[in-house]
């Protein structure tokens, strides 16, 4: 998803489904010349084309992600929430809708036709007989003077593959080596929260120290404290492995472990080749209640967050930053506010970083 991509109803393109078939001018085995003809040429975008050998080629202008399978023939094409073509299937919308009332119409849908219905790993419906499965993004609007803004509202997005994917699709190659597939945990339509009453409150300063946690620490010293803590899931990577092949001879690298009953994430840089503390996730329905000058950060919709933000760093002069993701925070604190997804609804998070951190 880019934000600033945005494309206004009218300027999107509108394909059909034909499931398990293909979708607008797609079809499903197709090979990589086939597809850009069919996308009238279009060039994919050259981070991730790899010179035509990638795996998955993104043609970000029009919001389509295409996935190839053996013999570079076409398997998956994944459509974006804010840019891509409106996709129908049967009468249905599928994209840019609110992600319970889609959900409903498929619903009647697959009633009608007798097809089994599943549940994602992001919550959302997933149907094999139709080679369907659903997502959201953020969505992104036009404020009244004109710049681009975050709502308070997921919009769907979908995969769509064709017969050899379709019983796992985001499960399955090439798919699940696409981009945050394999840190997306299974849900079963269900955002687990704590209230508000039990939720610790943390102090910070900018670039060292969030609650009990020192920029610098190392994994142990992490886990420690957090009262003992242990990782309910950790993420790394080899220092040679790329998206499109298996990872390299090497040692393993830790890049964060998530705490669930801390509602915090820790993310690690390496300096001297040694893992330590560079950032921390708060999240938005389990994590410490966390303040900006006043400004309650966590587990909010993030629109209003970013409107306190903004009154408060206009009204004193200041600056603010923003990332690549769209995520935004007031300059000199390397805080950033994101955006996740509750159910219909996008609220706020926020990550602390060192001074080194790079944020995309």
């Amino acid at each position: 998803m880019i934000w600033w991509k945005r494309k206004a109803e009218a300027e999107r393109a509108r394909w059909v489904l034909d499931p398990l078939v293909g979708v607008g001018p797609l079809r499903f085995g197709m090979s990589r010349e086939e597809v850009e003809s069919a996308l009238d040429q279009v060039v994919p975008d050259p981070a991730w084309d790899r010179g035509g050998s990638a795996p998955w080629q993104e043609y970000r202008d029009e919001g389509v992600t295409v996935f190839y399978g053996p013999g570079s023939r076409l398997v998956a094409v994944a459509i974006d929430a804010l840019s891509g073509p409106l996709v129908r299937l049967r009468g249905v919308e599928l994209i840019a809708r609110v992600p319970s009332e889609a959900r409903v119409d498929l619903l009647e849908l697959a009633r009608q036709e007798g097809r089994s219905v599943g549940v994602n790993r992001g919550g959302d419906p997933e149907v094999a007989g139709w080679g369907v499965s659903m997502g959201a993004d953020q969505e992104w609007g036009r404020a009244a003077e004109g710049h681009i803004e975050r709502r308070n509202r997921a919009i769907t997005t979908a995969l769509l593959v064709g017969p050899e994917l379709a019983a796992d699709p985001y499960g399955s190659e090439p798919v699940v080596r696409w981009r945050g597939v394999r840190k997306v945990g299974a849900k079963a339509g269900a955002w687990p929260s704590t209230s508000g009453r039990e939720r610790p409150r943390w102090g910070w300063t900018p670039m060292e120290s969030v609650g009990p946690l020192r920029f610098g620490m190392s994994p142990s010293q992490v886990a420690a404290a957090l009262g003992g803590a242990v990782p309910a899931a950790r993420q790394g990577a080899y220092p040679q492995s790329w998206p499109s092949v298996p990872p390299e001879a090497g040692q393993w690298r830790l890049h964060e472990d998530v705490f669930e009953e801390a509602g915090v994430t820790a993310h690690y840089g390496y300096w001297a080749d040694v893992p330590v503390l560079g950032a921390v996730t708060v999240h938005r329905l389990t994590g410490p209640q966390i303040e900006f000058e006043g400004i309650p950060l966590i587990g909010r919709p993030v629109a209003d967050v970013d409107a306190d933000i903004i009154r408060h760093i206009e009204d004193r002069g200041a600056g603010l930053r923003l990332t690549c993701a769209g995520d935004q925070g007031p300059d000199g604190t390397n805080m950033y506010v994101r955006a996740v997804r509750a159910g219909d609804t996008m609220l706020s998070e926020a990550r602390f970083c060192v001074e080194e951190w790079w944020e995309e």
